[in-house]
């Protein structure tokens, strides 16, 4: 089984980006890479593709989905595993969020402890499936 190393973070919120660098990076001990929109991680995408993708859904100019399916254009990140963060807790988004790709959703807010569990978690099943 591939481990997890590297993580292509997309938030717009600066202190929700810092707290989940913070939250992987010291408690994970986890590689990432953070951009502040879409738009960004699309036209600034790292030369070597990360293990998996955070997400946010809400963001100005691209929103989470839009950026999905703008990454899944790039043969590097067409079979990354995403998972999207969002505040929306209807299952309607949730469905939607899932058929569009997303292996998992994180609600926010989370608890930046138990993040980087969180995140392996639903790796590992990526993983085995």
């Amino acid at each position: 089984m591939k481990e997890l190393h590297r993580i292509m973070h997309v938030e717009d919120d600066p202190d929700i980006r810092e707290i989940t660098r913070m939250s992987l990076e010291l408690v994970g001990g986890f590689d990432v890479i953070q951009f502040k929109c879409g738009k960004d991680a699309v036209e600034n995408l790292p030369t070597e593709a990360p293990d998996l993708i955070l997400l946010d859904v809400m963001m100005p100019v691209m929103d989470g989905v839009e950026t999905l399916k703008r990454l899944r254009e790039v043969a590097a990140y067409a079979e990354v595993p995403v998972i999207f963060v969002t505040a929306k807790t209807s299952r309607a988004d949730f469905g939607h969020l899932k058929a569009v790709g997303a292996q998992d959703i994180i609600l926010k807010p989370f608890e930046p402890m138990e993040l980087p569990g969180q995140l392996l978690k639903i790796w590992e099943s990526c993983q085995a499936a």
